[in-house]
């Protein structure tokens, strides 16, 4: 069983810099990861550098606290995917 591809390789430290995610992508790309799991800010950015891959682009919704109204997470999902998110993960 290759346990790779069950892998979500995840940043969502919000400090985090460019060259954070370019290793995250660089390492799911070399390991084959299922994903890569940014935060809705850096959705595009990943979609872009992993367009020639069959790495998923993954974000949060209503990340960390899940606070938000319905109709604000349902923006935010559409925006995601707008950008390029294959995967939405939502915090209810």
């Amino acid at each position: 069983m290759k346990i790779n591809k069950y892998i979500d390789h995840t940043l969502l430290k919000a400090d985090s810099v460019q060259s954070q995610f370019d290793q995250l992508i660089d390492e799911a790309k070399t390991y084959d990861f299922a994903s890569v799991c940014v935060n809705p800010c850096w959705v595009a950015y990943a979609a872009e550098a992993l367009k020639d891959s069959d790495v998923k682009v993954c974000t949060v919704i209503g990340f960390p606290l899940g606070a938000n109204t319905p109709a604000v997470k349902a923006f935010e999902a559409r925006d995601a995917i707008k950008n390029g998110a294959d995967e939405v993960d939502m915090v209810i």
